[in-house]
């Protein structure tokens, strides 16, 4: 099944999917707002202000599978990402990404290794999935911030490719 094949809700259940991005570079998270990594929401935004006018787009995906770090309803995780952190970027419902109820996108992307070539189950919250405009994917882990190097190049590829 192709990324772009996926059926992915809104975070008010409106129907979407990855294809709605299909000539974006679409950088997919799970996100929780009680986390220590919580502060990586700001520079979430902040590539979003920044590339969202060149085909880039932040798809966050709340998740509640670490420590409870994601219990909130869709309207309190919306105000509180809106609130908080000025969040602009589309959020899909909340979702597990590890474990026997796996969405189907995470089924596909965590067959992607990261740059240790280690693939398999999300690690924790923030852990990122590049999808470029030709659909390859590059995995980062939750502790590497939106803006570091490696995550700044690879998008610039994408987008000027």
């Amino acid at each position: 099944m192709s990324l772009y094949d996926i059926p992915l809700r809104t975070l008010t259940g409106e129907p979407i999917s990855l294809a709605d991005y299909r000539d974006h570079a679409v950088l997919v998270v799970n996100v929780a707002s009680k986390c220590g990594l919580t502060p990586q929401y700001a520079g979430l935004e902040k590539l979003q202000k920044e590339y969202g006018e060149r085909g880039f787009t932040v798809l966050g995906v709340p998740c509640n599978q670490f420590a409870g770090q994601e219990p909130g309803s869709p309207d309190e995780i919306h105000t509180f990402c809106s609130a908080t952190y000025g969040v602009t970027f589309p959020l899909l419902e909340k979702t597990d990404v590890n474990g026997a109820g796996r969405h189907p996108l995470y089924n596909e992307l965590t067959k992607v290794a990261d740059a240790d070539g280690e693939a398999g189950d999300i690690q924790w919250n923030f852990e990122k999935f590049l999808i470029g405009k030709d659909g390859s994917v590059t995995r980062f882990r939750p502790r590497t911030e939106p803006d570091a190097p490696e995550v700044l190049k690879a998008i610039e590829a994408h987008l000027s490719a």
